[in-house]
């Protein structure tokens, strides 16, 4: 049996900090390489400086290295994203674009591509959301991610290519501080609660939004990646879910613990994405093609949350 050489690009962002931990838990360490375009907070070696808009670089790298596998986390987020539009489809399309094209060319065995709750939109039902559905996202995150999700369609009918993906909701890990998403409030919410400090949230009190602890979320995309070729019926991009809750429930849960945690609310710019965004998600098909199942629920994840965190 073939080797598994794994590459992650944007393996600095918040779930590529966690996910090179747990794969190289998994397959060893010289076995998956780190790779990004900024320096990592902590050491993450095998790690490598790669930017994806350098397309001959890059193939060259995965085959100098004999890679057999990507996690394609690179990408600009949805609020960070609104900032700079243009900058954004070019990192999350072309450079997306290229690795299939690489991975086709170099004959690779699977690639993972993250999508998430920003593909839907206005026109999308919000209470649970189903698998299939109307996709008309307001951002260009949320754009190229739709995108993305059709070239991995289209790559696996044409090439054969066998390309794998999730529809992320919101992720909370206490590894990293996030930068740049719609539900980051989540996570800067216990550094406050732990520091003694007041929050102010971006977001409306009540708005609800579908939301994972990052544990789940690195164990739903390992299973995925692991499961068998012929079991995964949708090659768009699964819908994942966990839990969905508000600012003000998670208030709540903190102050179980924190019975002092001050917080204010001023939405900004942000909130009308998180507006345009599901409740609820419908994940059946993720749980009978690969068995999915959240281990996580609010409760159960504040007090993870600040075990680690304190």
């Amino acid at each position: 049996m073939k080797e598994k050489k794994i590459l992650l690009t944007g393996a600095n962002g918040q779930i590529g900090t966690a996910l090179t931990k747990a794969l190289r838990e998994i397959h060893g360490t010289e076995n998956v390489i780190a790779t990004d375009i900024t320096e990592p907070k902590h050491k993450n070696e095998p790690f490598d400086f790669i930017d994806i808009l350098n397309k001959v670089r890059l193939k060259e790298y995965i085959g100098d290295y004999k890679i057999t596998q990507i996690y394609h986390l690179a990408a600009i987020l949805s609020a960070s994203g609104e900032l700079n539009p243009q900058k954004t489809w070019e990192v999350n399309m072309t450079g997306f674009l290229s690795i299939l094209d690489i991975a086709v060319e170099l004959k690779l065995d699977k690639i993972f591509f993250p999508s998430t709750i920003a593909v839907y939109g206005p026109t999308t039902l919000r209470l649970n959301t189903p698998q299939h559905v109307s996709l008309e996202p307001g951002t260009v995150y949320g754009i190229s991610k739709v995108a993305g999700e059709l070239w991995c369609n289209y790559y696996f009918k044409k090439y054969g290519l066998d390309s794998r993906s999730v529809r992320y909701p919101g992720i909370i890990g206490w590894q990293s501080i996030p930068q740049g998403g719609t539900t980051d409030y989540a996570v800067e919410m216990f550094h406050a609660a732990i520091n003694g400090e007041k929050y102010e949230c971006f977001l409306k009190a009540d708005t609800k939004l579908p939301m994972m602890y990052m544990p789940d979320a690195i164990r739903a995309t390992t299973e995925l990646m692991e499961a068998e070729k012929d079991n995964i019926r949708v090659r768009t991009s699964y819908n994942l879910s966990a839990m969905s809750f508000s600012p003000s429930e998670l208030v709540d849960e903190i102050r179980k613990h924190y019975p002092r945690f001050e917080l204010t609310y001023k939405p900004d710019h942000r909130q009308e994405i998180a507006s345009s965004w599901s409740e609820s998600i419908d994940d059946s098909s993720a749980r009978a093609d690969w068995d999915w199942d959240p281990e996580y629920d609010i409760s159960k994840m504040t007090e993870d949350m600040i075990n680690n965190l304190t």
